[in-house]
């Protein structure tokens, strides 16, 4: 009889226990979603606006719309359904993308056959999430020009202050007429981890497409495989952007199928980018999203009012350090071993402009603002006979004196 009177208040705290575990759970998937958000936010990339949240027990939906803060206006409309438990919170929705109408008519007709669908999963006890994205074929048309994806999946997985991202295309061909892209298949691996506001990050990209096929009238070219590799690190002191560019077998298959025209690697790092400079720019960014809308994310004007800071970015002297220049054409017999190093000089930055470097006379201030030299180091006299050297010249130094090349001491010929 004791026991059966025990029944009652077991259940009663199963109960209670269940209940404040399926709170607890709808809570922390709801403050990660607004951390996720925030973290979204920070970089001042896009805009990010909740349009629909009806948080819950059981269950939770809502729908965000994200914009890039720069470029045409279009936008992206993520609806979710969240269905929470005591341990994890299955997620579910769906992408549609919406152009403005100026960028419909630039971009032509879209042929998707539904819209994309994404699950995943929030971890309550850990905070870790993951989500999931298959993307179906789709079509693009306008004019004869068409570009289809078929088919990708991407995958996103992390916690506050540390996400993973790997990105997987089937392929993608781009046709315009008589010319013809193929890319693919093709990974993409990114990391990005930072602090509170993005105040220090650090971001590691990895792309690999393991062919590139263009096939013209006048041109079939095949490369393969094709590699980008960069990191960029925010610090105390500075931006730094380091990358590297690895070409596999380029070959000319109707011309020469035999031999590559080219093969090798490109490294350089950017660096002594202002970091207080480049905080102020983020932060301006974000202003500017926070003033715009869904249809216009930014308001006319933009680089003029970021002109200012972006110059400032520059302040400490910009440097490009090319680490390495390693090229080999079997095709041609000429090896190129190369590598040096480019500076900005920052002094009177007010007398600069953002807004009319491609015009005269700014753009000619913006190039003799630039020094440095590159070296080719062990070159073909072939090389020195175009540039009108000796040709038992066997080392060539590019130098660049603000704004203008020599090579060896001489003035760099017009070709």
């Amino acid at each position: 009889m004791r026991k059966e009177r025990l029944i009652v208040p077991v259940i009663a705290v199963v109960a209670v226990v269940w209940m404040v575990a399926q709170l607890l759970s709808s809570v922390l998937f709801e403050r990660s979603m607004r951390q996720a958000l925030e973290d979204l936010k920070a970089r001042g990339e896009w805009r990010v606006q909740r349009t629909e949240s009806d948080p819950g027990w059981l269950s939770s939906h809502g729908k965000i719309i994200l914009s890039p803060l720069l470029g045409r206006p279009w936008r992206l409309e993520v609806s979710y359904r969240a269905r929470h438990g005591v341990l994890n919170t299955d997620i579910e929705g769906t992408l549609m993308p919406r152009l403005d109408t100026a960028l419909q008519r630039a971009v032509g007709d879209v042929s998707v056959p539904s819209a994309p669908r994404w699950q995943g999963r929030y971890h309550t006890l850990s905070g870790h999430t993951e989500l999931r994205l298959a993307l179906a074929p789709l079509v693009i048309e306008q004019d004869g020009r068409y570009l289809e994806v078929r088919g990708a999946r991407v995958r996103l997985e992390g916690v506050f202050g540390d996400w993973r991202l790997r990105g997987l295309l089937n392929e993608l061909v781009l046709k315009d007429r008589d010319a013809r892209l193929v890319l693919g298949p093709s990974v993409l691996e990114s990391r990005y981890t930072y602090t509170q506001g993005a105040y220090h990050f650090n971001q590691h990209d990895h792309l690999r497409v393991e062919s590139v096929s263009l096939t013209h009238p006048e041109l079939n070219l095949t490369v393969t495989p094709l590699e980008l590799r960069s990191d960029m690190v925010l610090d105390e002191q500075e931006l730094r952007i380091a990358s590297e560019l690895v070409v596999g077998d380029a070959i000319l298959t109707d011309q020469a199928p035999q031999a590559p025209i080219l093969r090798g690697r490109i490294a350089a790092e950017l660096s002594r980018i202002d970091a207080d400079a480049v905080r102020d720019v983020i932060v301006q960014l974000r202003q500017e999203a926070a003033r715009g809308s869904v249809e216009m994310p930014v308001e006319e004007g933009l680089l003029a009012r970021l002109e200012p800071n972006l110059l400032q970015t520059l302040k400490e002297s910009p440097r490009l350090d090319i680490h390495a220049i390693d090229m080999k054409s079997p095709l041609l017999g000429i090896d190129i071993d190369a590598n040096g190093a480019l500076f900005f000089d920052p002094r009177r930055l007010e007398e600069l402009s953002l807004i009319d470097a491609l015009r005269e006379p700014t753009s000619s201030r913006w190039r003799s603002r630039l020094e440095g030299d590159i070296t080719w180091h062990n070159a073909p006299p072939v090389a020195a006979l175009w540039l009108g050297l000796p040709l038992s010249t066997h080392s060539l130094t590019f130098d660049l004196i603000q704004g203008k090349w020599r090579v060896n001491g001489r003035p760099l010929p017009d070709f």
